[in-house]
């Protein structure tokens, strides 16, 4: 019998998980869910609602580089739960921490550019977003482990500019030529330019 059709003596698949605890560089892809909330400010579908009536920002996340470059990782970006607030404010956190992340704002920074860099005017300026994150791992609907993305990685951690490399902030300079940069991106990172060193403000925020 020809090769093309016994599959007896091919190799078992054999796949590992990227570790936990792994730093990493990911582009962020928001899948739209067809979800909108007017009343929320959640338009133009970006959100999805489950069964439960929960509701979150479904998000797939492309390693960019290293040892693990290409491999994909998804988690759900909280927006409402009726359980309570609690799974909102982690999606919120999120959020901040990666703005913090890809555009290199240290998180005690308050100043008009890093407080514009942390406020969006849709769902849609964080698809394509790239920062830098750490692996976890959680378990998927058939009690398996899966790798998933949690925790932005902020400029205050020992490892970031490692992770982002040379000229990390803003994340601009990280984009692929190939890669449309995120209108919210590419303006927060105009007004980082162009405002220059600011005195009387630490080195981390100018």
């Amino acid at each position: 019998m020809s090769t093309w059709n016994n599959f007896n003596d091919a190799e078992n698949p054999a796949f590992s998980l990227i570790p936990k605890g792994t730093l990493v560089k990911v582009r962020m892809t928001i899948k739209p869910g067809g979800y909108n909330d007017a009343n929320q400010g959640w338009l133009h579908g970006w959100a999805t609602r489950g069964d439960t009536g929960a509701v979150y920002l479904n998000g797939e996340f492309v390693v960019m580089e290293g040892k693990y470059a290409r491999r994909k990782l998804w988690s759900l970006i909280g927006l409402y739960s009726a359980k309570g607030p609690t799974w909102g404010q982690m999606g919120r956190s999120f959020i901040k921490g990666a703005l913090n992340s890809a555009l290199g704002l240290h998180p005690d920074d308050m100043g008009a550019t890093a407080q514009a860099g942390r406020c969006i005017s849709s769902f849609g300026d964080l698809d394509g977003l790239i920062f830098a994150a750490q692996v976890d791992w959680e378990k998927d609907g058939y009690g398996q482990d899966k790798a998933v993305i949690k925790m932005p990685i902020m400029p205050d951690h020992p490892q970031y500019k490692e992770v982002m490399g040379a000229g990390s902030a803003p994340s601009t300079a990280s984009l692929p030529v190939s890669a449309p940069v995120p209108a919210h991106v590419a303006q927060v990172a105009q007004t980082a330019a162009n405002a220059g060193p600011v005195a009387g403000r630490p080195t981390w925020a100018q």
